[in-house]
């Protein structure tokens, strides 16, 4: 696997928001597939990703770390990083089934990115 980013989009950029006890409306297990648009990271990925009270959590067993957030209007935003200089962030919407959004990111072998798609596990 050349990077972890994708996972990372879904993950990185929920550090502007804050969970709260409406966001709950969330809170469960969720799949994310990643699909590279552009960039040298491999084309897809599917992640096991958990919310709970408002707060995005990676399920797998990778050494990824990952921090986001759900607003209570489902704007979600996350950061992961995959050791190294992988990175990655992004952004969408939830709605109680599914949601979807874009991401970008860094990979050992450069600038990476695309867009998510999550449904509801």
């Amino acid at each position: 696997m050349k990077f972890a980013a994708p996972l990372v989009a879904f993950g990185f950029a929920a550090l502007a928001f804050t969970g709260s006890a409406h966001a709950a409306a969330f809170d469960g297990n969720w799949s994310v597939l990643v699909i590279t648009e552009h960039g040298s990271c491999d084309r897809g990925y599917r992640y096991e990703v958990a919310i709970a009270d408002g707060k995005v959590s990676f399920r797998g067993q990778e050494a990824v770390k990952m921090n986001g957030t759900v607003t209570p209007s489902g704007a979600v935003k996350v950061a992961v990083a995959g050791g190294g200089s992988r990175v990655a962030e992004g952004s969408g919407k939830l709605t109680a089934q599914g949601g979807g959004g874009t991401w970008s990111g860094k990979s050992n072998s450069g600038d990476c990115g695309g867009r998510w798609e999550a449904e509801r596990r």
